[in-house]
């Protein structure tokens, strides 16, 4: 054992720093988007891949995967959504982004 270490430590060791540094930038990179809820009310002739598409800008979610997690979270059987039913749907927003302050650049 004491042959491998002497042979590869440096290896070794620049595997994990490397592994150590890849997780710090994904845990940094992944706290700029925070995902938040939105509660709708579901309007006649709504599905919910037309609220998928309908809100595509503001969540970052396939059309399969947003269908999935509205049914999955909201305890839908099926694909049928009625009027006036509430749901929740995922959305994300970027903390600190400029799009926040968009509308204050006018003011």
């Amino acid at each position: 054992m004491k042959k491998i270490w002497d042979r590869y430590s440096y290896a070794i060791l620049l595997i994990i720093l490397s592994c150590a540094v890849a997780f710090m930038l994904s845990i940094r990179f992944n706290a700029d988007v925070e995902e938040k809820f939105l509660t709708i009310t579901v309007s006649e002739g709504d599905s919910l891949w037309k609220i998928s598409n309908q809100y595509a800008d503001q969540h970052s979610y396939s059309n399969d995967e947003f269908v999935s997690w509205v049914k999955q979270h909201n305890e839908i059987n099926g694909d049928r959504i009625y009027p006036g039913e509430e749901i929740t749907i995922p959305v994300n927003y970027e903390v600190g982004s400029m799009t926040e302050y968009a509308s204050a650049a006018g003011e």
